[in-house]
């Protein structure tokens, strides 16, 4: 079996469009075996699937009809098509792809397994498959090779940052498309703040109305008090959310909802102000960063919440939903006489415990209709609810945590998978903040860490890069800051532990000219185009000692409460 490495430099076409083939795919698959001659595509290829694989089929006809123009219609096995075949001997997700001179066969042991050898099939062709129309005659070669692959984690997640920044529908669509291209398959939404609203809740129409807008942004970091003095927002309608995870479904994408509670709130403050600590009335936020105002805990507010999932609920079928817990200051309930009220009538020694316990309520909600709380690891910190998956973005530490307690985590720590995080320390880089996260940082991330044992690990759902959208401000700064680091991050949580970086950026050289042919405005590897800096927005770096000592911050929080687990 030979190694990718073992490959040489994809061919050119007559056309100067390089010829794919399974050495150049992204996420590398598990296992190639590399074969005389090749299939060439044609007017009288047909496709060919098993009754469970018809979507599958559909699929592939609408991702390569356009750029080939071929109709690729439904037809029997046999020479010259493109078969879709059940085998009972691969698990979910895991697929069998052999190509001839003949036919193309894609073995799965479900429907995801022959998307993703579907997709690994888009990738062998040349970059111009991935075309919206057709700019050339091909040839549309694919060359003879045996495939086996299945992913090593369950959870290959992105969250994007819907609620600081709104994503048109049709962004968020593209982006859906963007995801599945490289086998990634959950996609969280983070759809409230304090900054905005998301999505519509019919019970309680002013979190649209009022929350969805606020009355200008932030430019670049808030230590620089610069704003842009625009009004900014929007919201999903609930008819889009169903087609938003209807889309995503068809692409074996779970969209996991966030509607973050008790912080991170002051859109849903700003629109119903029975639900804050405050007497006077709030703006919908329009700074960055940590905010002081949250919900109160009564039990009216409770009661708001638990109607505002009963619709997330309807409109979300996966089994996830995220119910945040991060970053939610404690002042205003310490100077809450209903907080403190609480907390005697609770018999609870301080306000991480009263935190814990107003999260309880939504946990345990989740659970019992049948869905699993998600949230971020903060909730560790006043006793962590049953049943909860830990998200662990301050490192690594909750991960470990939570994991020897018996809980499912997803890792996704800010210090290697904050895709807003600069990508390097080149001043030119649109508003820098944060450490530099480098392409090879992020393809060198390994996600169960390395304090768990065996057992432990396989708590270790998986990972979740993170894309926050303070200072990503439209769908051309999002591409540059996801890509091409997303693209490695995929290779991290589909593929091998072993990873080689030097194989990967000589595939990702073919791999950016399929981005081209989608219209990914990706981050060159030289650095920016000039049209791709933001020298109107100045960030804030952060040096690798500043993020350590808040990180060791972070962890004593968990060990006060824990105590620090043994390795």
């Amino acid at each position: 079996m030979n190694s990718a490495s073992d490959f040489e430099s994809p061919a050119e076409s007559p056309a100067g469009n390089p010829v794919g083939g399974a050495d150049t795919v992204i996420p590398r698959p598990t296992l190639i075996a590399p074969a005389e001659g090749c299939f060439v595509l044609g007017h009288d290829t047909a496709i060919a699937s098993d009754p469970a694989f018809e979507h599958v089929g559909h699929w592939l006809r609408g991702a390569l009809g356009p750029a080939t123009r071929f109709a690729l219609p439904s037809g029997p096995p046999g020479p010259g098509t493109i078969q879709l075949v059940h085998a009972a001997d691969l698990a979910g997700d895991a697929y069998r792809l052999q190509v001839t001179s003949a036919t193309v066969r894609i073995e799965a042991g479900d429907p995801a397994g022959a998307f993703y050898g579907a997709q690994t099939l888009r990738q062998m062709l040349p970059a111009d498959a991935f075309r919206a129309g057709a700019v050339g005659r091909g040839p549309w070669s694919v060359p003879a090779v045996t495939v086996e692959d299945a992913p090593r984690f369950a959870w290959r997640g992105v969250l994007i940052d819907v609620a600081r920044r709104f994503l048109p529908k049709n962004d968020l669509l593209r982006y859906i498309d963007l995801l599945a291209t490289h086998k990634l398959n959950v996609l969280h939404l983070h759809l409230t703040d304090d900054q905005g609203w998301r999505l519509e809740i019919k019970r309680f129409p002013r979190l649209t109305e009022v929350g969805a807008w606020r009355r200008e942004s932030t430019v670049g970091a808030v230590v620089h008090g610069q704003y842009d003095g625009r009004p900014h927002g929007g919201y999903y309608t609930q008819d889009d959310i169903r087609e938003i995870v209807a889309y995503a479904a068809d692409r074996f994408i779970t969209v996991v909802p966030e509607i973050d509670l008790p912080g991170h709130t002051q859109a849903a403050i700003a629109a119903y102000p029975e639900l804050g600590n405050l007497d006077e009335p709030l703006p919908v936020g329009t700074t960055w960063g940590v905010v002081e105002n949250v919900l109160n805990v009564e039990d009216r507010t409770i009661a708001f919440f638990k109607a505002v999932f009963d619709e997330v609920l309807e409109l979300f079928p996966g089994d996830y939903v995220c119910v945040g817990g991060d970053e939610v200051p404690k002042a205003q309930w310490r100077d809450s006489p209903a907080a403190k009220g609480r907390m005697r009538e609770l018999g609870l020694r301080d306000e991480d415990e009263l935190q814990s316990w107003f999260v309880h309520q939504f946990t345990e909600y989740l659970i019992a209709r049948g869905r699993k709380p998600y949230a971020w690891d903060e909730i560790l910190e006043g006793g962590l609810p049953r049943g909860t998956t830990v998200a662990s973005w301050r490192g690594t530490f909750g991960a470990v945590t939570a994991a020897r307690l018996g809980h499912d985590v997803v890792t996704c720590p800010f210090t290697d998978l904050y895709l807003d995080f600069r990508q390097s320390g080149d001043p030119a880089e649109p508003v820098p903040i944060g450490n530099v996260i480098s392409l090879e940082a992020v393809y060198g991330f390994e996600p169960v860490p390395p304090e768990l044992t065996g057992e432990e690990s396989r708590r270790v759902l998986g990972a979740q890069a993170n894309i926050w959208t303070e200072h990503i401000d439209s769908p051309r700064h999002l591409d540059y800051m996801a890509f091409p680091r997303l693209a490695a991050f995929a290779e991290v949580v589909w593929g091998p532990r072993r990873r080689d970086f030097t194989d990967f950026r000589r595939r990702l050289r073919s791999h950016e000219r399929r981005l081209e042919a989608l219209g990914v405005e990706f981050r060159p590897e030289h650095g920016p185009h000039p049209w791709q800096t933001r020298p109107d927005a100045a960030g804030l770096p952060h040096d690798h000692a500043e993020v350590d000592a808040q990180v060791r911050r972070w962890t004593a929080n968990i060990v006060a409460h824990y105590g620090r687990p043994e390795v």
